[in-house]
């Protein structure tokens, strides 16, 4: 028999082989338009986040960015085009938000900020504290469960909100920044325990950054917006296996080669939006 017929570096028989379905669409963004009065903030921006999609989205400061968030989350309304959620579960929050900077609430403890979400939703007692146990467990604050936010440290705190927000076991978790006011230091320590808590999980995450470096050391595909009014300027996948190492990352050539590229979308933006 003869050898297969080789094209492009592949079998003939491997090139005809179906390309694996992509996984379906969890959230369907179409013709997405924001205004404030006569400012455009949003212009037309139409997406698809996959479900279990770790989404990043990047631009300059006034890109709207946050508006899209808070669009998603349910805290604006748009001013015309449609944002849609596929196959919802009804026993389920849609969205969780974690918020840049401290958003826990301060006259409660740890364990009682983890449990915020479930009581709201009135979730039967032992699931709520099973829930909480599990969640102050997997992010190192069972210890710390009885203090209050003004005892521990900032990053901490985030791991207080990622705790309640996972907790509370939405289809979609919603991040703004959450990082963007830590050190550098524990600024890496919380990006690499976000990675491990949703790569056990694999939660649909949107999530909001400024630094091109945190954007592909966490995302599977990265939105880049252009300054105001905020558009798609482009959409790029994150070719870099899982589970990740944060500092091993950074060492992969790939690494690089993303930030050059994302940066390359980027700097035209960032320097329209300071003219």
């Amino acid at each position: 028999m003869a050898d297969p017929v080789e094209d492009g570096g592949l079998t003939a028989a491997a090139a005809a082989r179906p390309a694996a379905a992509p996984p379906p669409a969890k959230i369907r963004i179409r013709n997405l338009y924001k205004h404030f009065g006569e400012l455009r903030a949003i212009d037309d921006v139409s997406i698809e986040i996959a479900e279990g999609q770790f989404f990043v989205i990047v631009g300059p400061s006034g890109c709207g960015k946050t508006t899209l968030l808070r669009i998603l989350g349910g805290l604006e309304q748009v001013t015309s085009g449609t944002v849609e959620l596929k196959d919802p579960n009804r026993g389920r929050p849609q969205y969780s938000m974690i918020f840049q900077g401290d958003s826990i609430f301060p006259w409660m403890t740890v364990w009682d900020n983890a449990a915020y979400g479930l009581r709201m939703r009135k979730a039967p007692k032992d699931m709520t504290e099973a829930a909480v146990k599990q969640w102050l467990d997997r992010t190192g604050l069972t210890r710390y469960a009885h203090l209050y936010p003004h005892q521990l440290s900032g990053g901490m705190r985030q791991r207080v909100s990622i705790a309640r927000a996972f907790a509370n076991d939405p289809e979609i978790l919603l991040m703004d920044e959450p990082f963007s006011a830590l050190d550098e230091q524990n600024k890496t320590i919380l990006q690499q325990e976000l990675l491990r808590i949703w790569e056990a999980d694999k939660k649909t995450v949107v999530f909001i950054t400024h630094s091109v470096d945190e954007a592909v050391t966490l995302g599977d595909r990265i939105m880049v917006m252009t300054a105001s009014p905020g558009r798609t300027k482009t959409i790029i996948d994150v070719p870099l296996e899982r589970p990740r190492n944060v500092l091993e990352l950074r060492h992969d050539p790939r690494y690089g080669e993303i930030v050059y590229s994302i940066w390359g979308h980027l700097k035209d933006e960032v320097e329209r939006a300071r003219g």
